[in-house]
């Protein structure tokens, strides 16, 4: 790797031997996106030329097409190969120091979960039959708050109906030709209670399942998140509540019981979060709302004696 190499070739060369086999398969396709991106924008740019203003230039470039937090990921990306460049003695200084990470507006959000009483009015609509459906993913993921890949491997052996528990230590790779596959990170490997009613309801689902079989997938078979998302989308414009998506769903469960007053270390370990800042990120428009209730009360007291 000479330092009068293409940088997108360099890139390529970089990716290809230092995180090909090493990160997830869809981690990896985030470098080969970014290599791609490269090409467009600076196609022409060596290793040796790249100083810090060429390195801007080509976030700006980056930045005119993608909101910001986006080109603060591919900034991300690009760096690691920047550093290992400089380590091989290629680049004499960062050049990515002090970088400016620009942007387009983000587009205007969709509301990301529902109140209680739209939540319960969507479970309330769902028909539960002895087979596995969509309706059934929908109810437990909102029940349970797990991720759509955690659902997709559930088995019957997962449930622990004595106990009321479910037991999550794997996930379905549903992007990348299905099959288990581990969780996320080892906090995500967790046990969840569930609630009584749930518990009564999935009988229905269980019975006459193979135990180790995943419910919701048949091997070899195809499972795309936008088909859940657009069963869930068509269930919402049904009764007239926000349409959100199954990534939606887990925020409302999570939502739902920061309101209800469970306690921010319950909820980040129910959903698997490697720490309370996650949670405390995510949820922070909860938390503060509910931070300024708690203020209201506390004031209300001190004016009691």
């Amino acid at each position: 790797m000479g330092d009068n190499k293409l940088f997108c070739d360099y890139f390529h060369d970089w990716a290809k031997t230092y995180k090909a086999g090493a990160v997830r398969s869809v981690t990896f396709a985030k470098y080969v996106n970014a290599e791609k991106w490269i090409r467009k924008i600076a196609p022409d740019l060596r290793v040796d030329e790249i100083d810090r203003m060429t390195y801007q230039k080509m976030m700006n470039d980056y930045g005119k097409e993608h909101e910001r937090q986006t080109v603060a990921d591919f900034h991300h990306i690009i760096k690691g190969s920047i550093l290992d460049a400089i380590d091989d003695g290629l680049l004499a200084r960062d050049p990515t120091r002090k970088v400016v990470i620009k942007g387009k507006m983000p587009r205007e959000k969709r509301q990301k979960f529902l109140s209680k009483g739209e939540l319960e009015r969507l479970t309330s609509s769902i028909i539960l039959t002895p087979e596995a459906s969509w309706g059934w993913l929908v109810l437990i993921v909102a029940k349970t708050g797990l991720r759509f890949s955690e659902a997709l491997a559930l088995t019957p052996a997962d449930f622990d109906m004595e106990k009321r528990t479910l037991r999550v230590n794997k996930t379905w790779d549903y992007k990348d030709g299905g099959g288990f596959a581990p969780t996320k990170n080892q906090s995500s490997v967790r046990t969840i209670q569930l609630d009584w009613k749930l518990v009564t309801q999935l009988p229905t689902l269980l019975s006459g399942k193979e135990k180790d079989e995943p419910l919701f997938v048949k091997k070899g078979e195809n499972v795309f998140n936008s088909t859940a998302n657009q069963y869930l989308e068509r269930k919402c414009l049904s009764l007239g509540i926000p349409v959100i998506t199954m990534h939606g769903l887990r925020h409302t469960h999570a939502s739902v019981l920061l309101y209800s007053g469970v306690s921010v270390a319950s909820v980040a370990k129910r959903l698997g979060h490697s720490n309370m800042a996650t949670t405390q990120k995510t949820y922070l428009h909860v938390i503060e709302e509910l931070e300024n209730k708690d203020n209201n009360r506390a004031m209300s007291a001190m004016c009691e004696f």
